[in-house]
C-alpha cells in the first residue's frame, strides 16, 4: 500500500519533500520518528490510505511498546481516521482480526509491553465500540486478566466515578460518549465485583466500584461516600 501520489503535507510542521516521497513506496521502513509524525497528523489529504500505508509497521510499534503510553491513547483515534471498517472487506478483517488478537494476548499476558487499560481504550477508540471488548475480557477466566481488571479500575474509578466521565479521551459526540460511559459503568458494576473479590481485590477497592454502579444522584448522597479515599 502507498499513500496516495497527490498527497501532500507542511514541510515546516510535519516533514520534508523526500520523507513524505517516502510515504509513496511501499514496503520501505519509515524511521520511528517520521512514523510517529505521520500517524499523529490528522490533516492528510486522503488518511485511510497514509494510515494504510504505515499501518504494518505501525501495529508492530504498538504491539511491542515503541510507542510511549501518553502517544498511545491518541494511537486508536488514528486508526479510526484510516477508515478500515470502509476499506475492501479482507483489509477490515485483516484490522479487525489484528485488534482481537492483540487484546486477547494481553489479557493472558502478565507483563505486556502495554498496559491492558491502555490497549482496552485504543480498540475502543478504533472502533467506537465497547461490547466485543467487553465481552473478551468477561470469557478471559486467567489470572493475569483479573490482575489486569484490577489496575483497570484503579486507574479508571476516579473519572467514573468522581467526574462521570470516561477515563481516557473520547473523540465521539456527548452522546456517543454518555453510551459508552453507561456501558462501562455497567459492565463494571456487574462483572467486576465477584471477579475482584475472588482475586483478593481490597474492600475499598470493591466500595469504588459499587459506587460507580450508582446513579449521579445515589452516588453523591450515599453515606458512604466519604471513605473513598483519592
Amino acid at each position: 500500500m502507498t499513500a496516495h501520489p497527490d498527497e501532500r503535507n507542511c514541510e515546516c510542521h510535519w516533514g520534508s519533500a523526500e520523507e513524505l516521497a517516502l510515504l509513496k513506496v511501499p514496503d520501505v521502513e519509515l524511521d520511528p520518528d517520521l512514523l510517529r509524525r505521520t500517524w499523529q497528523a490528522s490533516d492528510w489529504d486522503d488518511s485511510p490510505s497514509v494510515m494504510r500505508r504505515i499501518l504494518p509497521q505501525f501495529a508492530a510499534a504498538l504491539v511491542t511498546g515503541l510507542v510511549d503510553d501518553f502517544d498511545i491513547r491518541e494511537a486508536g483515534r488514528a486508526i479510526a481516521r484510516g477508515q478500515w471498517h470502509e476499506g475492501p472487506p479482507e483489509e477490515a478483517a485483516a484490522v479487525q482480526e489484528f485488534l482481537h488478537a492483540w487484546w486477547a494476548r494481553t489479557l493472558t499476558d502478565p507483563d505486556p509491553a502495554v498496559p491492558a487499560h491502555v490497549v482496552f481504550a485504543l480498540c475502543a477508540e478504533a472502533t467506537a465500540v465497547l461490547t466485543p471488548w467487553l465481552n473478551t475480557w468477561e470469557a478471559t477466566t486467567h489470572t493475569a486478566a483479573d490482575q489486569h481488571l484490577a489496575q483497570a479500575v484503579v486507574q479508571w474509578e476516579y473519572d467514573l466515578r468522581g467526574g462521570d466521565q470516561l477515563p481516557w479521551t473520547c473523540w465521539g459526540d456527548e452522546d456517543e460518549e454518555a453510551a459508552l460511559r453507561a456501558e462501562l459503568t455497567a459492565w463494571l458494576a456487574r462483572h467486576a465485583p465477584a471477579r475482584l473479590r475472588a482475586h483478593g481485590a481490597s474492600e475499598e477497592l470493591l466500595h469504588h466500584i459499587r459506587l460507580i454502579g450508582l446513579s449521579d444522584a445515589d452516588r453523591w448522597d450515599d453515606p458512604h461516600w466519604n471513605d473513598c479515599t483519592y
